[in-house]
């Protein structure tokens, strides 16, 4: 195998567990994604009707005139590039500590776009 196939393969895997980790700590989130502060709902420990099965949803945290933004997206997101790198953002200005909804540091409007280059 040569040795930039051999790297390539390496980094390949080095993703795979890096997305897996992210999955696992995204799967994790879904039931506390009702503890947003704009739409108070009973902790019922159930998710929200709008978030459809396939779906999670997502907080546009950085938006001074509006405040922040709910947006409920489809899974196959979490395999994409650009939304893997508001995540890695997010858990640098967040942590993994964070409680309530997965908060983007974005505003609504850059999610937007973002979301509609993807789909």
């Amino acid at each position: 195998m040569m040795k930039a196939e051999r790297r390539g393969l390496i980094m390949f895997k080095h993703l795979i567990k890096r997305l897996q980790i992210l999955l696992k700590f995204l799967l994790s989130w879904l039931p506390d994604l009702n503890a947003v502060e704009f739409e108070e709902v009973e902790d019922s420990g159930t998710v929200p009707d709008d978030v459809r099965e396939g779906h999670f949803a997502i907080v546009a945290g950085k938006n001074e005139e509006h405040g922040a933004q709910r947006f409920v997206v489809e899974l196959f997101l979490l395999k994409h590039p650009a939304f893997l790198r508001l995540l890695e953002l997010s858990e640098e200005e967040y942590g993994f500590e964070h409680k309530g909804a997965l908060v983007l540091p974005c505003r609504a409007d850059e999610l937007q776009e973002i979301l509609q280059q993807i789909m």
